[in-house]
């Protein structure tokens, strides 16, 4: 199955990714190549060459800058990506988010403004990945 085929972004991540994780916290600027998944704290600018995922427990304070973003978690900061951004239902945005294309769940809070860089029409789409939460 190519890439394109792939319904999210999350579906597509390949490979090893670097781990930021719950009890993490780190100041500074973070550059690197690859997949990076936030579930600590960071306190500082993100330069990644590839994709960035927020997760539901992370948080970032300063501007998150890749290939492609996935935004769960809470950034007071703008988001810029190259190519697509996915804002999944318990995120929370502080800042400008900008990106080719940008994906929005029902429930996400963005207090900010949205710019796209691409082309094509608006498409919307609905969270249907819940987390389980242990019921």
């Amino acid at each position: 199955m190519t890439d394109s085929k792939k319904r999210r972004l999350r579906d597509a991540a390949v490979g090893p990714g670097t781990l930021i994780s719950e009890s993490c916290k780190i100041e500074g600027r973070i550059s690197g190549t690859g997949n990076f998944m936030i579930n600590g704290e960071v306190d500082g600018e993100c330069d990644i060459e590839g994709s960035i995922t927020l997760a539901r427990s992370g948080y970032c304070k300063g501007m998150l800058k890749a290939a492609s973003v996935i935004i769960a978690g809470t950034i007071d900061g703008d988001v810029v990506s190259a190519g697509p951004v996915e804002i999944s239902n318990t995120a929370n945005i502080s800042g400008t988010v900008t990106g080719q294309a940008i994906a929005v769940a029902e429930g996400a809070v963005v207090e900010g403004v949205m710019k796209t860089t691409g082309n094509d029409e608006p498409q919307g789409y609905v969270e249907k990945r819940q987390e389980k939460t242990g019921k």
